[in-house]
């Protein structure tokens, strides 16, 4: 036999090898691959235990839409709504979004993202990919602020049972709020320099006039001394900005508000949107 006849065999015979023993062996691991189990779809972060319990972080940025972005096309800016919501719902197992619309209440901004996790690194992983969107690249942080949700520090059962009782029976019965309200708050170096009890009495004065409001208005705080350049934030929620508006006006006439170095600036006011209604919004849809 010739050496090209040998060499045609022995190339037929890897041939017929690879055929059969690598080709056979994929394909009976092929069917294992399509039996395995389907990934299960991604948790979504526990919206009411996040709004609800302590040891809970709350970030608040404030932007400010830069003019260029309306010279994006339509197609783009259109884009841009597909891509909030694609951002949002990648970072869902982690992080709760909120978004409001200030554009028109306010001349220093135009949205507010209220973002919470338990994680800081997580909410920071979500507003770096938001700012990596058509309108997050066209935006500017006009404020950031970051809080800590606690539970009540004075006005508790063991320290101040009556006041306690008022605020845990009042039941916010208006219709769905349409409006929210934050507010920084920064205290001065007396105030961190009273006794506990002294405190406890200022607070006790400061929450008798705010009773009658729990009606109208839904409030929540977040401690921030140490995260953010204030001390607290404040967040409300209200269909009634009258009722908001007298609520404040009792506030600043209680002893405690002459400890307040920060209280607003900025004050920011906004209605409260789908992320879908904000976008598309802030693009001209």
């Amino acid at each position: 036999m010739s050496k090209f006849v040998t060499k045609r065999v022995l190339c037929a015979a890897i041939g017929a090898l690879m055929i059969g023993g690598v080709g056979a062996a994929s394909a009976q691991q092929a069917p294992m691959m399509d039996q395995k189990a389907p990934m299960a779809a991604p948790m979504m972060a526990d919206r009411a235990k996040l709004l609800t319990q302590p040891g809970v972080f709350g970030n608040f940025s404030i932007y400010k839409v830069r003019p260029d972005y309306m010279k994006l096309s339509a197609a783009e800016r259109k884009a841009a709504v597909a891509e909030a919501h694609m951002v949002i719902d990648k970072h869902k197992e982690k992080v709760i979004v909120d978004t409001y619309l200030t554009r028109g209440l306010g001349a220093s901004s135009d949205y507010l993202l209220r973002v919470h996790s338990t994680d800081m690194a997580a909410t920071q992983a979500f507003l770096l990919d938001w700012r990596a969107t058509r309108l997050g690249m066209h935006s500017d942080v006009g404020e950031n602020l970051v809080g800590i949700t606690k539970a009540l520090n004075y006005i508790t059962k063991d320290k101040s049972a009556d006041l306690n009782a008022g605020l845990t029976s009042a039941t916010y019965s208006d219709p769905a709020p349409r409006y929210a309200i934050v507010i920084p708050v920064k205290k001065d170096a007396a105030w961190w320099n009273m006794s506990d009890e002294q405190r406890l009495k200022e607070i006790e004065v400061h929450t008798v006039p705010t009773l009658q409001y729990l009606v109208n208005v839904k409030r929540k705080l977040y401690h921030s001394t140490g995260l953010a350049d204030t001390d607290f934030i404040t967040y409300f929620e209200t269909a009634d900005l009258g009722a908001f508006n007298n609520l404040l006006i009792s506030l600043a006439k209680v002893p405690e508000n002459k400890h307040h170095t920060r209280w607003g600036n900025p004050t920011v006011l906004g209605t409260i949107q789908t992320p879908e209604s904000l976008v598309k919004t802030l693009s001209g849809m």
